[in-house]
């Protein structure tokens, strides 16, 4: 009887071992999920999303100031403009106009002109340019990109008893987050405030900087770009605008060009977006339009400018991008380095 009383004890013994030993197995570890790789395309996209968001904030903030000080700026005007100042502003819109380097030194004087802007003339030299470019008082004239008027000033009085001057212009009432307006509001204040000599500019209102419109084929005694075509180079519409140039002129029309001049051994592709451009440069890409280089002047030269200048030409006077910080050193330099074109249409 002890024989199977003792197998039947070890066969319990052994099965209650063989559950202990089940019961105490560890748990298989959960097997570690493999982290995402990251996606490079992705992660550039989002930077690339966000540095754009950043641009357009501070795009929008540099706009809401440029309303700003128009607004201040408009102000100051409005006091300026007394019943003598349109008195005086009469008298010159009464002067006959009929030779350009005679008659314009009155209207640089005429105090329709801001005391800013007529602070400019020494380092602009308007007589001395508009001779040269040929510009007479009997002609039509379209200026491309008039920024806030500087030239336009002058050119209205000049061009309104027996010529015409017409503008590439923006609507005053467009979208309060754009340049583009804010550009337009000056010159609408700048045009109401002395009708008798800003009265009679015709402008051709254009969606934005990107879609200029310049008028009829064969329309324009005249085209001037002051300063303007190194934002030319910087949107891709070089080719494309010059090209426009040619269809508006009459045959044998004048294309005067002020540059902003880049050093000789520049490209066109990275200083313009410093403002700006080689003389050779500029000078081949208007001729492949087109044109004959008639004649070139320095009258508008700067050999102080080294054009290296850490905010571009926007360092350099009236901007002076960089305020305060070496304003003197800025001021001595002057305004930029800039050559002066005649072209002829073929």
């Amino acid at each position: 009887m002890r024989t199977p009383l003792l197998l039947l004890s070890t066969i319990l013994l052994t099965a209650s071992f063989g559950c202990d030993s089940e019961e105490k197995k560890p748990e298989p570890k959960p097997e570690a999920k493999a982290e995402p790789k990251p996606d490079p395309e992705a992660e550039a996209a989002k930077k690339k999303a966000e540095e754009e968001a950043k641009k357009e904030q501070e795009r929008k903030e540099r706009v809401a100031k440029a309303f700003a000080e128009l607004e201040e700026s408009n102000k100051k005007a409005d006091e300026r403009f007394t019943d003598e100042v349109k008195a005086a502003i009469a008298k010159v819109a009464k002067i006959k106009i009929k030779d350009t380097k005679k008659d314009l030194p009155a209207i640089l004087k005429s105090p329709h002109r801001s005391p800013e802007n007529a602070a400019r003339d020494p380092h602009r030299h308007p007589v001395e340019t508009l001779v040269f470019l040929g510009i007479k008082p009997n002609m039509t004239v379209l200026e491309v990109g008039p920024g806030e008027g500087w030239y336009t000033e002058v050119l209205a009085p000049l061009l309104a008893q027996s010529g015409k001057l017409v503008i590439t212009a923006f609507d005053p009432k467009g979208p309060e987050d754009k340049y583009e307006t804010v550009y337009a509001r000056s010159l609408e204040s700048m045009f109401n405030r002395a009708p008798e000599l800003l009265g009679k500019i015709e402008q051709l209102l254009s969606p934005s900087f990107q879609e200029i419109k310049f008028g009829d084929d064969e329309a324009y005694d005249a085209v001037l770009l002051i300063r303007g075509m190194h934002g030319w180079q910087n949107s891709g519409k070089l080719k494309e605008r010059l090209a426009e140039v040619h269809r508006v002129l009459k045959p044998g029309g004048v294309f005067g060009v002020v540059q902003h001049r880049a050093k000789a051994d520049a490209k066109a592709e990275e200083s313009s977006k410093n403002g700006y451009l080689p003389e050779a440069f500029v000078i081949a890409a208007v001729e492949e339009a087109g044109f004959t280089l008639e004649e070139k002047s320095e009258i508008n030269a700067n050999p102080k400018d080294t054009t290296d200048h850490e905010k571009g030409v926007w360092t350099l006077p009236p901007t002076l991008a960089l305020e305060d910080k070496d304003a003197d050193k800025y001021k001595e330099i002057g305004e930029s380095d800039r050559m002066t074109l005649r072209f002829r249409k073929k």
